[in-house]
């Protein structure tokens, strides 16, 4: 028979011989990930990548995973109706460092606040902190019985709906637009911003459960390593002063007539 004709010949081995199984988990790192600065819990949990082989980089497999998390989680209280969306940018040593890419509300709280009897009022406004992060911020808020009202219902006129919109928009804007991403976390965490417009809004029509509902990150500024190490509190936008007797000398040098000397070797 002449060579190459069969198949099975030229491989050789056994024909149906098992493959040796390996644990995937051998191959594979635990790595912590880390929540910024803004929260009281930074240590958030653990993730797993496949160890660095050849061109595949461990470290380039873990930048861009999204981790949701409670907010009670990371803030260590009973507050569990937030839900946090933090994306992992930077890997140092066996750290995964985060940083803001959404807020969300659980279903189950948006479901329990939407009753009969009363008018449900949204609003979204596109805006863009002060560090170039363009957000869409969703608000979302619901009338309620004015003092001492004997009427069953707590509808809204629809000119009244128009200006709490107007309301809500304008006081999103400002809060956001004048604040960085750090600060703009910080607001969101005890939502005083919810609270904000339902002060502004009871002299149109009194509500409740006023809450920024959502938050969405649509673009992100160029990233900057200073700027992340400083959300985690490891880096700071100080400059470095000099200290006392580090200053440069003043040299005074004569310009009337003044010629280099003559070198003999370049």
């Amino acid at each position: 028979m002449a060579v190459g004709k069969n198949k099975r010949l030229t491989k050789g081995g056994k024909k149906g011989a098992k493959k040796k199984i390996i644990d995937p988990f051998t191959k594979k790192d635990w790595y912590d990930v880390k929540a910024p600065s803004m929260f009281i819990n930074r240590q958030m949990g653990k993730t797993l990548v496949t160890r660095t082989q050849g061109t595949k980089i461990a470290s380039e497999g873990l930048k861009g995973r999204v981790f949701e998390v409670s907010l009670a989680d990371l803030q260590q209280d009973e507050v569990t109706m937030r839900k946090f969306r933090l994306i992992s940018e930077e890997v140092q040593g066996r750290n995964v460092l985060c940083n803001f890419h959404g807020m969300d509300m659980t279903t189950d709280k948006l479901r329990s606040m939407v009753k009969k009897w009363q008018t449900l009022v949204e609003a979204f406004v596109n805006v863009t902190t002060t560090d170039g992060y363009y957000l869409r911020v969703f608000c979302i808020g619901f009338t309620k019985k004015r003092q001492d009202q004997m009427k069953k219902t707590c509808y809204a006129q629809s000119t009244q709906v128009r200006k709490i919109r107007a309301k809500m928009v304008d006081i999103m804007t400002r809060e956001i637009s004048n604040s960085d991403l750090k600060e703009v976390v910080n607001k969101l965490i005890p939502d005083s911003i919810g609270r904000d417009i339902e002060k502004a809004c009871q002299s149109i029509y009194p509500l409740h459960d006023v809450y920024i509902r959502k938050v969405k990150v649509l673009k992100k500024p160029r990233f900057d390593m200073g700027k992340l190490l400083e959300l985690h509190g490891e880096g700071s936008s100080t400059t470095v002063t000099k200290g006392a007797g580090e200053e440069g000398t003043k040299v005074e040098r004569v310009t009337d007539g003044f010629e280099p000397p003559i070198q003999e070797s370049v």
